[in-house]
């Protein structure tokens, strides 16, 4: 009949009898450090609750991965912490994807290095124990992501946007070099006041500013904003000025040195520009 064997059914008394199926290897219950210990997985979901509750803010399961290797020299690929995290109910909720749209977008310039293109904006937190706002404005280099001076007040006028940019500048030493960062921002009143150009241009930086309604163009600081809100500002309700000011403070601190980037090569912004000064890492172009 030409009919392969892998084709058969076999027929016992009028039934065909089902096929098992190997589920695979249990799961062994432990893991390895890197100096031969064994771990057991009750262990490493201790890890990760600390982890959790402490610097880890609202890390995936992926960057958790990372955050072990690093912490606790464990020898575990992703898709166990992904089990565990899923026993512990740690996973995030996953992103609606949103149906994306065919749009030309203004790319006038392609950032390949440190020091080419830094982004600002304004941020807004709440004081619930004062019932009023403070501000929180930042300068990010969008090639290595570093906060690279920031101002945090219960004010935000043109006059601190200019001191932090100063503060930019000084930090990276870019007063005497030839060529300096292009500064991208919004059309806020800050931004499009005298002072602030009058500054740009003492210092010689180039300011230019986004169309209205195109945050999409200054993503990488709106980006930033988003991630200052759900790991930082989303978690707490301040009851004073001086507890925002400490904790924004560590976040940054700990957002510059020790978060985890996935598109920096999953180093931390500030390990990532000295180590790119000694040897370049070849990443992705950033193009705006």
């Amino acid at each position: 009949m030409s009919i392969p064997r892998s084709s058969y059914y076999y027929d016992k008394n009028g039934k065909v009898a089902k096929k098992t199926v190997s589920e695979g290897r249990p799961a062994p219950g432990y893991s390895y450090q890197e100096s031969g210990v064994h771990v057991a997985d009750e262990q490493i979901e201790e890890w990760l609750m600390e982890l959790i509750s402490g610097d880890g803010y609202n890390y995936g399961y992926r960057k958790l991965t990372v955050d072990l290797k690093r912490t606790y020299k464990l020898i575990i690929n992703k898709k166990k912490v992904y089990r565990l995290c899923k026993k512990l109910g740690l996973l995030r909720p996953q992103r609606k994807v949103k149906t994306k749209y065919p749009r030309k977008l203004a790319r006038n310039r392609m950032i390949t290095a440190s020091n080419q293109r830094f982004e600002t904006d304004i941020k807004y937190g709440y004081i619930a124990g004062e019932d009023r706002f403070f501000f929180i404005q930042s300068f990010i280099d969008v090639y290595d992501r570093s906060i690279v001076s920031y101002h945090i007040g219960l004010s935000c006028e043109a006059k601190e946007v200019v001191r932090t940019l100063q503060q930019a500048l000084l930090k990276r030493q870019l007063f005497d070099v030839p060529t300096k960062p292009v500064v991208r921002s919004d059309n806020g009143p800050q931004f499009v006041s005298e002072a602030f150009e009058s500054a740009c241009k003492g210092f010689g930086v180039l300011h230019e500013r986004i169309p209205p309604r195109t945050p999409n163009m200054n993503a990488h600081i709106e980006s930033f904003h988003r991630i200052l809100q759900d790991d930082c500002l989303s978690r707490y309700d301040f009851m004073t000025y001086g507890e925002a000011y400490e904790a924004v403070t560590h976040f940054m601190i700990f957002y510059n040195e020790r978060r985890i980037h996935s598109s920096i090569k999953d180093l931390a912004p500030a390990d990532f520009y000295k180590q790119n000064l000694i040897q370049p890492i070849p990443i992705k172009s950033v193009r705006l």
